[in-house]
């Protein structure tokens, strides 16, 4: 529970506020209880002690002895509020004229020269008594008569229990209304966080700008962190974008300028043994510049993927341009390129050095693994709603290799270690296919070869 509340700041708050106001309605019920206790019996008290003055104030002396008329007003008074029992007792000199003998007395030392309230048990059942002390002169004396009133507390209680009820609605109440307050308090509180996750949400890829705006006194911290968080991610972008573009250049020109001299020895040597260590460096070149280029492709796209620089594209016009650029390769190693467009423009959203990247690696790919006198087939077509390249060849086909496979990372097929590769081109092609909502697959052809086809949202 401890990790399902620590997950959300609103489920924290709303629970803190809910505790919060639980305990508040749970105070509120016992205060108001606590003060009904009190008034109901203050009430109580004052008719109790009403009663016995009316009483008291009936005591006469006589030649006898004291005569008391109990009013009636006096038990009419008790019976207004509550059909309690009512019990009385008059002392004079010690000696109970009239009453119940067995009503007990006042509290040691308690002055009785106004009523004195006190509770006790009597007869198996709670009461609350008044006692008064009158003197009274009978022949010329002062003669103490002490008048005792009782009564049970059923009323009083039922009263206090009705109050009591009443409190605990409104303590439910009170915590109804607060839960629907810590709601909306929970709500208003966060809203500056979601608009705030908001603005940053829907910002681009390439949108690095400094997080502005007014924001509360409690956010700033984050929002100066999350800024500096921005700079620093922005500079280290164009730290390897700079990289990337130094590193192709330095690496591709050495490499180039390396097999030049070494085919430049190759054609002024007729010794055999130099003339096949310099076939082995040029292989060994070309891998190695094959291998670097491949890399720094990786590189980019990797970069670019959440870095897209997204721009209308013709599909058509790409393929076309890719195709001629390859065809002097296709014809060095006497292949045929076939190439099927349709009559109207295709359009993409994309990134244009991403799709490429991989068109060109798509069909780099298919020359590499064919056999001399091939032929290689690009297509493009609209296929519900989407642009689709098949690139088909007439090559090795893939040795039973499945295209997850061949996607991987410098994984290669079995059957093309004497062709120099280094296992990135359909890693660069499935890449850039999902980084713009397309597919890529790679199947054997039913005539031999393989057949890779990427398929694109259309614009």
């Amino acid at each position: 529970m401890t990790g399902f509340f620590a997950q959300s700041i609103r489920r924290r708050l709303i629970l803190q506020l809910l505790v919060v106001a639980a305990l508040l309605s749970v105070l509120l019920y016992f205060s108001i209880r606590s003060v009904a206790d009190d008034a109901v019996e203050t009430s109580a008290d004052s008719i109790l002690g009403a009663a016995t003055m009316a009483i008291a104030d009936q005591l006469r002396g006589a030649d006898e002895g004291v005569e008391v008329d109990i009013p009636y007003s006096a038990f009419s008074m008790l019976g207004s509020i509550s059909q309690d029992r009512v019990f009385y007792r008059i002392v004079v000199g010690g000696q109970t004229i009239t009453g119940y003998p067995d009503l007990p007395n006042p509290p040691q030392g308690a002055s009785l020269l106004s009523p004195v309230f006190y509770s006790t048990l009597f007869r198996d059942t709670h009461v609350r008594i008044a006692a008064v002390e009158r003197a009274v002169l009978v022949e010329r004396a002062s003669v103490p008569v002490l008048v005792m009133v009782a009564q049970t507390r059923q009323g009083q209680a039922a009263i206090v229990a009705t109050m009591a009820n009443r409190a605990a609605a409104l303590g439910l109440g009170f915590f109804a209304v607060a839960a629907v307050l810590s709601l909306l308090t929970a709500s208003s509180v966060l809203r500056p966080l979601r608009r705030l996750a908001g603005a940053v949400g829907r910002r681009g890829p390439q949108d690095l700008r400094a997080v502005t705006g007014s924001t509360p006194a409690e956010l700033a911290p984050f929002v100066l962190a999350l800024n500096g968080f921005i700079s620093r991610l922005r500079g280290a972008l164009s730290r390897t974008e700079t990289f990337i573009t130094e590193a192709a250049h330095h690496i591709r020109t050495p490499l180039a300028t390396v097999r030049a001299q070494a085919e430049i020895a190759l054609r002024q040597t007729d010794d055999a043994e130099t003339r096949a260590t310099l076939h082995k460096m040029i292989r060994a070149v070309e891998d190695s510049s094959r291998s670097a280029s491949q890399l720094l492709d990786h590189a980019t796209v990797v970069y670019r993927t959440d870095q897209r620089d997204e721009a209308a594209l013709d599909l058509g016009l790409l393929t076309r341009d890719i195709a001629r650029r390859l065809e002097p390769t296709a014809e060095i190693r006497d292949l045929t390129l076939g190439l099927t467009l349709p009559e109207t423009p295709v359009e993409i959203k994309g990134d244009p050095l991403l799709i490429e990247s991989a068109l060109r690696n798509l069909v780099d790919n298919a020359i590499k693994y064919s056999l001399a006198d091939g032929r290689i087939d690009i297509a493009l077509t609209v296929v519900d709603g989407r642009a689709e390249i098949t690139v088909a060849d007439t090559g090795r086909g893939l040795s039973g290799a499945t295209a997850q496979e061949l996607t991987e990372r410098f994984r290669r097929g079995v059957n093309v270690a004497d062709v120099v590769g280094s296992g990135l081109g359909l890693t660069i092609v499935a890449e850039v296919a999902a980084a713009h909502g397309g597919r890529f697959a790679l199947t054997e052809n039913t005539g031999g070869g393989a057949c890779a086809r990427i398929s694109l949202p259309l614009r």
